[in-house]
């Protein structure tokens, strides 16, 4: 990948809904883990954009119909930032935040949306997911033995946007924030192209070998499934200041035409 991609540092920038939640509570909260709490564009006013933008965040996958009361009816809207996020440092940055997520919910918050990935979840489900962060970091304390793949499960579902369509094409958004690349599928059907998506990134993300992936090497689901070619390219589809741009670049994965 080109240098000149990673000198863009990529950060969380998390939108947080409320009614009468208090701003100076969480911009606290925030500050004391290690995160900004953007005063210029937090306010204690409602903000008619937010129905329209928290469906295209794919809300309806986890919202009910309490979380959609609660965008609709908020009068509060707060934004927090990480810090830029260094090279490898993404899955550090992305475990502390969901547990930040998930006290602002229990704080008074009661609607949360990632504006760099697009992505949202219900109240339940940002706070199983917590749980599930929790519980990993439980299980690896209990064997003495770190292992930081457990964790990386529950925040590739917190954080990553999937399957995104775009004609043939099916992508994900929100790697960069789990410090690798992004993942392309061409010439699939939208459910084996979620799987394929899902499958590979899990595999960056919890096996060594998938760290040292190379272009034309296979891939597949399965032993007997169908195979896939892998290509590296850099992120061409955002450009390099926006929250979604991805220095790592990503990977396609093309069908095995031999």
């Amino acid at each position: 990948m080109a240098d000149d991609q990673l000198l863009v540092t990529p950060r969380h920038v998390l939108c947080v809904l409320g009614s009468g939640l208090d701003l100076d509570l969480v911009a606290s909260i925030a500050e004391d883990a290690g995160f900004e709490f953007d005063r210029e564009y937090s306010e204690p006013h409602p903000d008619p954009r937010m129905p329209r933008a928290f469906r295209s965040c794919a809300a309806e996958a986890s919202f009910t119909g309490a979380d959609w009361e609660a965008v609709e009816s908020h009068d509060t809207v707060a934004y927090l930032l990480s810090r830029p996020i260094l090279p490898g440092m993404g899955p550090l940055v992305s475990e502390l935040l969901l547990a930040l997520t998930a006290k602002l919910l229990r704080s008074g918050a009661t609607a949360v949306k990632n504006e760099s990935s697009g992505l949202t979840h219900g109240r339940d489900r940002w706070l199983e997911l917590a749980d599930d962060l929790a519980a990993a970091d439980d299980l690896a304390a209990a064997d003495d033995d770190p292992e930081r793949e457990s964790k990386l499960v529950p925040l590739y579902f917190a954080w990553v946007k999937r399957p995104i369509v775009d004609g043939s094409l099916h992508f994900s958004c929100g790697m960069h924030l789990l410090s690798q690349p992004d993942i392309e599928v061409e010439g699939a059907e939208p459910e084996e192209a979620a799987e394929l998506i899902d499958a590979l990134a899990l595999y960056m993300l919890t096996e060594e070998r998938g760290q040292n992936l190379s272009d034309g090497e296979g891939f597949r689901l399965a032993e007997d499934a169908p195979r896939w070619i892998l290509g590296h390219h850099p992120c061409d589809r955002y450009d390099d200041d926006d929250f979604f741009y991805n220095p790592n670049g990503y990977w396609r994965l093309t069908p095995d035409r031999k």
